[in-house]
């Protein structure tokens, strides 16, 4: 395996001469799709896509690297849905199977694969867990195209839905293949590969590839062709990095600041725990700010509508863990704060990965304290570059002290009120979130105000 890693590599490297393609009709992608991909806003292919889509279209099984918000979808979706077009009159019920390791991104690829086949009438199955089985169980019953899901969900469906089988797929994908090759979904990754034909075509994308490649021999790939259209952990050019180094029992007073920095921008913050998802939330709404949580203790529809009501900019701050940093792709947002610095270093490119997608800048900011600094030398060392610091007059901040203070001991209290932390009745509930902004308006009020004057 290692031989022919380096053999791939060694091809690959000789292949950057070549100019890529600047059309996706130049690519070799038929006319009805290219429509499709203009309808989408999708003038040009993008590096993943022009280097990856001529091995897919020649038959070959697929490794390929790119950085988040590359349009790695597009990548394997569009040679997929190019292969089901070729035999159109035919029986082509699931043709291809994609496994994410988040609900949300499955949710995600699927949508993208309803729009790119929607003049050709594509049906999709999405099956995840914390939604209805029995409507999943439906929607297999329409014989779909495509089955996107989690491998949790779909081994579930495979043991125990009468009828439902994958011995016909052509395609399996891995969207975020070093993710679903971890440990957790080592067992049920390898059952489902024993409930599939091996005579498949097999496409791994990921941001970041481990020394887990060894394990892709169980995954039956075929002499793939090896796609890295990026540096094997890099952050996209566009994008600018600066941290500020806090104390950790002030690290509130920070991120209030940075917030009254950029009111009017689409912000995401990351969170070790999903009980600090709630505690921040709550504090925020307490100052006037418009922020929602997102964390894997919500259902999976509170978890939707809170992603729905973010993209929609009822709300400009959604507050979530790691849940939220794999391949979502929600559309202009401006900002990254890493809240808790992460301890595994590769989350770290996930989570600002949300903000300066598909060409567009964005800003990630970290808020260091003096116990993590040790994680965030190590993130410099992955990126292979130091990230700029950034001075504040630490009085400026402190002046923000008793806002906090005062904000963040009514969020105790409310959580207390529910039934704390771990064992209140529902985590998100939209009515609890309409209830807190309106219990304190006039404070809401007159913290605004007082943010216009400083």
């Amino acid at each position: 395996m290692a031989k022919e890693d380096a053999a791939v590599e060694a091809g690959d490297k000789q292949e950057p001469a070549a100019r890529l393609a600047s059309t996706f009709a130049e690519l070799g992608i038929c006319e009805e799709l290219v429509e499709a991909c203009d309808a989408m806003g999708w003038k040009e292919p993008t590096r993943i896509q022009a280097e990856s889509i001529p091995h897919s279209l020649q038959g070959k099984d697929l490794i390929a690297l790119a950085q988040t918000g590359s349009g790695k979808t597009g990548a394997f979706a569009l040679p997929i849905l190019q292969d089901l077009l070729k035999n159109r009159d035919a029986d082509q019920s699931f043709f291809a199977c994609v496994l994410s390791p988040t609900r949300e991104l499955a949710i995600q690829i699927a949508e993208q694969f309803e729009a790119l086949g929607s003049s050709i009438g594509l049906k999709c199955s999405v099956l995840v867990g914390g939604v209805d089985r029995m409507q999943q169980v439906l929607s297999i019953g329409k014989r779909p195209h495509i089955v996107v899901g989690t491998p949790g969900r779909l081994l579930d469906h495979l043991t125990d839905t009468k009828g439902f089988s994958l011995r016909k797929i052509k395609y399996l994908v891995l969207d975020e293949a070093d993710k679903l090759l971890n440990v957790e979904f080592e067992k049920s990754l390898d059952d489902i590969l024993k409930e599939i034909p091996k005579d498949r075509r097999t496409f791994l994308f990921s941001a970041t590839m481990t020394k887990k490649v060894n394990k892709l021999q169980r995954a039956c790939l075929r002499n793939p062709a090896k796609v890295e259209a990026s540096s094997k952990y890099s952050t996209v050019d566009s994008l600018k990095q600066e941290f500020y180094f806090v104390p950790a029992d002030y690290k509130d007073c920070y991120l209030l600041h940075v917030l009254n920095e950029r009111q009017e921008s689409m912000i995401m913050i990351f969170v070790r725990t999903c009980e600090s998802t709630r505690l921040l939330a709550l504090m925020l709404r307490n100052l006037g700010l418009k922020a929602m949580s997102i964390s894997g203790q919500m259902s999976q529809d509170k978890r939707l509508g809170a992603l729905n009501r973010f993209k929609a900019k009822d709300c400009n701050i959604l507050i979530c863990t790691d849940v939220a940093s794999r391949g979502l792709d929600i559309q202009g947002v401006d900002m990254v704060i890493n809240y808790d610095i992460p301890m595994n270093s590769k989350d770290y490119v996930h989570r600002v990965g949300r903000t300066a997608r598909a060409g567009r800048s964005g800003y990630a900011v970290s808020l260091v304290n003096q116990y993590e600094a040790q994680w965030f030398v190590l993130i410099e060392q992955l990126l292979g570059k130091k990230i700029d610091q950034r001075k504040v007059d630490q009085d400026e901040v402190m002046i923000l002290k008793g806002h906090i203070s005062d904000a963040k001991r009514i969020a105790l209290t409310k959580l207390k009120d529910s039934g704390g932390h771990k064992k209140r009745r529902k985590v998100g509930d939209d009515d609890e979130d309409v209830e807190e902004e309106q219990s304190h308006p006039k404070r809401s009020k007159s913290f605004k105000k007082s943010n216009r004057r400083r």
